[in-house]
């Protein structure tokens, strides 16, 4: 028996996504479950145990490293200082280490330490990988043959792994690969263009394996655009609509689409009718010439506030993605996206700096055009990508003046997020939204716990200045005599200012700091520097119907 401790590398706490003070309110101590470790986790052979640390929820001990025969780790980008960090600390211990995942898979020079290397989608590649350790091999790349897995095959996450107290919410996933071409994306580079998908008995099964476990509330489909494949979603959603009916509405559902999802009525009224209550939508951009330069054209056929009030119409609210930073912006084009969030009245607009992803359309053209600039090649330069796409980015010279670039983003960010800005959009929202049956749905044995979590935000709030608290209460009271049903969304957005208010002064005073360095000299364009020299590993080049593996 081999024993296995899987960790989750540590997201900055200086991030966009890791609403640290909302979800004190709940009791919580991160947004989201590490879905992706649970899924490898159940693909592993069923004598093999299994145990698993999020370094988001808790600290890595050295007598968990001590406990275990492996370590597994690997994550994203942001992750990747921390991700380095768990290797060595596994080094010290003399505990070998398998990294995977999206950005070791992008970047595998950067885990030259790991002791092994599964990239690609595991779910083929990962058998070589086991075949080669019990076997003895305690070294090795693995990669798996390009958008070849069948997700039919994937196995049920373990749930059983995680403590659904510690978190926000839970993660599933219905499908892989987006059809869209936009240049700055790397989903396609990892999982395609034709989005494959689970079967509806496939993906009721987890969700009964969550309900078995006790799990009740918030479920998110982590797509990266859910509807990729319509049909296939249309084929879905009835299936889903009857489980949901059946078992008395247990979950409530968030996920990522296009904005091309406004267009059909009937997608999105099933999807009300299946209790989901909230996308995030990639707009990056209020200029057309702008969304055609980055090959987001789907965005320039359509209105997009008017597509955004869509969803309001259907009971569903949206958070919403903004790009500074691409090469024939105007000037002040904060002004354009500004403007678009408070006309489209979206709450949660994640405003971030363009950032050349590895191995991406993008990256290959500024690479040709000799404006890249060069990758990190140690763990303290890995540092400074701890963070995300709000403080670390512009990895490229840009063609306009840097100094602009970064004061347009930061003007962004100053604007959405003052307190009147925000809890007008929150109001504004929370007055078009049609919640009907079942969006309203709820337990009364909820009722204690949602009491206590809006007593836990009514303190919260009470401790931050003046205007806030104003801005809050109005926005309650406005809502109780116009719209009641909309009361719950709102208070659930209203409790993320907490962690966006704070969050924007520290994005604010960041890129404060670069535009300082900017305009005084200090700001010097990334040398190149020479990669410590790795230990040779043998290479296995995993195609599903190609035997035997390749070796180097």
């Amino acid at each position: 028996m081999t024993k296995v401790l899987m960790v989750f590398p540590r997201f900055n706490s200086g991030s966009f996504w890791n609403y640290r003070k909302s979800c004190e309110i709940t009791g919580a101590k991160y947004p989201a479950a590490p879905l992706g470790l649970i899924t490898v986790a159940a693909m592993l052979p069923p004598s093999w145990e299994v145990r698993l640390v999020d370094r988001n929820t808790r600290e890595l001990q050295d007598a968990d490293i001590a406990w275990c025969d492996m370590v597994m780790t690997g994550g994203m980008l942001p992750q990747q200082f921390d991700a380095l960090a768990v290797v060595e600390q596994a080094h010290r211990h003399g505990k070998p280490v398998v990294v995977g995942g999206p950005d070791a898979t992008s970047s595998p020079h950067a885990y030259a330490s790991a002791d092994f290397r599964v990239l690609g989608e595991a779910e083929d590649v990962l058998k070589q990988f086991i075949q080669a350790w019990e076997a003895g091999e305690r070294s090795g790349t693995f990669v798996a043959e390009k958008f070849q897995v069948d997700v039919t095959t994937t196995p049920v996450p373990r749930f059983d792994l995680i403590n659904f107290s510690d978190y926000l919410y839970v993660g599933v996933q219905f499908s892989r690969g987006c059809p869209f071409l936009c240049e700055f994306c790397d989903i396609i580079e990892l999982y395609g263009r034709k989005p494959r998908i689970k079967s509806n008995a496939q993906m009721l099964a987890e969700l009964d394996a969550l309900r078995a476990r006790g799990y009740r509330g918030h479920v998110d489909f982590v797509d990266d655009n859910l509807v990729g494949n319509k049909k296939a979603l249309k084929a879905f959603l009835p299936d889903l609509i009857a489980w949901q009916k059946r078992h008395g509405y247990p979950f409530e559902f968030t996920s990522e689409a296009s904005i091309n999802l406004a267009d059909d009525a009937g997608l999105l009224e099933s999807l009300r009718q299946a209790r989901f209550f909230a996308f995030f939508v990639g707009i990056e951009s209020p200029d057309p010439e702008t969304l055609v330069q980055m090959q987001k054209k789907q965005n320039t056929r359509r209105s997009i506030p008017e597509s955004i009030h869509k969803f309001y119409e259907a009971g569903i609210f949206i958070t919403a993605g903004f790009i500074v930073g691409f090469d024939n912006e105007k000037s002040n084009v904060s002004e354009g996206i500004v403007q678009l969030i408070e006309d489209s009245a979206i709450p949660v607009a994640m405003a971030g700096l363009l950032y050349a992803l590895p191995n991406t359309q993008l990256t290959r053209r500024l690479e040709k055009e000799g404006r890249l600039h060069p990758p990190h090649n140690n763990i303290a330069d890995a540092e400074a990508l701890a963070g995300d796409q709000c403080t670390a980015g512009l990895n490229f010279d840009t063609l306009r003046p840097r100094r602009d670039a970064l004061d347009d983003y930061r003007a962004v960010i100053r604007q959405a997020y003052t307190p009147a800005a925000y809890f007008g959009r929150v109001l504004r929202v929370g007055l078009a939204l049609k919640i009907k049956p079942p969006g309203d749905h709820f337990e009364l044995r909820d009722v204690p716990r949602d009491l206590v979590r809006f007593a836990r935000l009514v303190i919260a709030i009470h401790r931050e200045p003046p205007e806030i608290r104003r801005e809050f209460w109005r926005t309650i009271r406005e809502l109780a005599s116009k719209n009641p049903k909309a009361l719950r969304p709102a208070i659930i957005m209203m409790a993320l200012y907490l962690h966006f208010g704070t969050f924007s002064q520290f994005v604010v005073e960041r890129i404060s700091e670069q535009i300082e360095d900017v305009d005084s000299g200090r700001w010097q364009r990334p040398q190149a520097v020479a990669p410590a020299p790795a230990a040779p590993q043998p290479i296995r080049m995993f195609a599903k119907r190609e035997a035997p593996a390749l070796s180097e």
